[in-house]
């Protein structure tokens, strides 16, 4: 039996995609919780299907690792006929934006494009775009062996990453090692990566771009009939380049590096850049360069950002989540313009302001822990002077880790604290998050 009451469509990738913390958004609005899931990995069935039967007023489950859209419309059509009403669709999972989009558009609720979605994924076309238009130093170029050699050949910097890719993957500066071989490898090993691959199109394709230099940010964005709303701007503020990924250890906001003129600027950047991409509506996590000069995009992501960005921004909003936001926007997102006004105003009262000032009281600082292969033994929070706010671990003793040329998420920290006090925290919590946890592998792991 159904209720008269609306609901949403999750798209969920595997049986997971920040499934949860969408249910609970969705329980504090009364509304009703449709999931569609790919297939979850074997380990996870039937165990992780039964979790989400527990809870969701219909779950769905397509027969492959991968969402269709033939999946996503046969979910829409039999929820109609079951007499459910679907008031719009999310999924925070990259590889389904464009899924989410057109299920949106069959809604009748207002998102960005199917084709939009899949434009700004190809990072190539999206770099070389923005470089046209001014608004990028860097250009990029699709690799081969020989370009791959023509690029080795110069002395200029380049980042290799792929065409279309995900969290990181197989993203790292090009070496005057690195060969096209290796590239190969990832390419292949790439293939047998049942939850990333989908993520890649049609295979992993190279790209290598003018390497942009300085402290790398984030703006975590909502689109509202072509304004822009900006309600944190985080700083990578550890970065680590391994030989096959990039992982972003630690993040704080506001801004630790940036003064306000430079805020501002960003700002203005963004709101070119924006525009440039014809972009008008969503919500964004968008990483950028500040090289101390000028800002450089490094790409454009339509969904929230990862780890724990949305929970940093509930902290400095006082309650107003990433994910809590965007789906606000979503309701809002029908033909009455009030609810999208009301959330504008809303929106106002925390967002950054054009001039590169924020009313926000609050800073956060959280860090990520990666795993590495091999089998963990246990992980432990350790007693510490300052207890973090939020505290996920997401691996336990006896997982397996696999070595694969992306990070592979172990665990993840947020401290929240009065933003006049910055600046020692930062110290402070860089150094004691460090060795937060306490983790422990099998014998034999490296």
């Amino acid at each position: 039996m159904n209720s008269n009451r609306p609901g949403v469509l999750i798209l969920s990738h595997c049986g997971f995609s920040f499934l949860e913390d969408l249910k609970e958004q969705l329980q504090r609005r009364q509304l009703r919780c449709f999931v569609l899931t790919s297939l979850p990995l074997a380990e996870h069935v039937p165990a992780r299907l039964e979790q989400i039967q527990v809870w969701a007023d219909r779950l769905y489950t397509a027969d492959s690792h991968q969402l269709k859209l033939e999946d996503v419309n046969n979910a829409l059509q039999t929820l109609h006929k079951s007499g459910e009403q679907v008031t719009c669709c999310i999924s925070v999972w990259e590889g389904y934006r464009h899924l989410m989009a057109a299920a949106n558009a069959a809604l009748g609720t207002y998102d960005i494009d199917a084709q939009q979605a899949l434009a700004l994924r190809n990072k190539l076309n999206v770099r070389n775009q923005l470089a046209d238009a001014g608004l990028s130093q860097a250009r990029a170029h699709a690799l081969t062996a020989p370009v791959l050699q023509t690029l080795q050949a110069q002395s200029a910097r380049y980042f290799i990453k792929p065409i279309h890719g995900i969290a990181s993957y197989a993203a790292f500066p090009l070496r005057e090692d690195t060969t096209w071989k290796a590239l190969e490898t990832l390419r292949l090993a790439s293939v047998e990566d049942t939850v990333y691959a989908s993520a890649f199109n049609d295979g992993l394709q190279f790209m290598a771009e003018d390497y942009i230099a300085g402290q790398e940010f984030s703006f975590e964005t909502l689109l509202i009939d072509g304004q822009a709303h900006v309600v944190a701007i985080h700083e990578k503020y550890e970065v680590t380049e391994t030989a096959d990924t990039v992982l972003e250890d630690s993040c704080t906001t506001p801004p630790a590096s940036l003064d306000q003129a430079q805020i501002a600027a960003g700002l203005q950047w963004l709101e070119k850049v924006l525009t440039c991409m014809a972009l008008r509506w969503g919500c964004y996590h968008i990483e950028a360069r500040f090289t101390g000069q000028h800002w450089d995009l490094i790409e454009i992501n339509p969904r929230v950002g990862g780890s724990l960005i949305s929970h940093s921004v509930e902290a400095v909003t006082h309650g107003h989540s990433m994910l809590s936001l965007w789906l606000d926007l979503l309701l809002a997102s029908q033909d009455d313009h009030a609810p999208r006004d009301a959330l504008a105003q809303q929106l106002n009262a925390f967002q950054w302001q054009a001039d590169g000032i924020s009313a926000q009281s609050v800073a956060t600082f959280f860090r990520v822990y990666f795993a590495q292969p091999g089998t963990l033994s246990s992980v432990a929070l350790n007693e510490l002077p300052l207890a973090p706010t939020v505290k996920h671990i997401l691996l336990k003793a006896g997982d397996v880790i696999p070595a694969h040329a992306r990070e592979v998420f172990l665990g993840q920290l947020l401290w929240a604290f009065d933003r006049s006090r910055q600046a020692e925290e930062l110290e402070r919590l860089a150094h004691l998050s460090a060795t937060a946890l306490d983790i422990r592998y099998e014998p034999g792991t490296p």
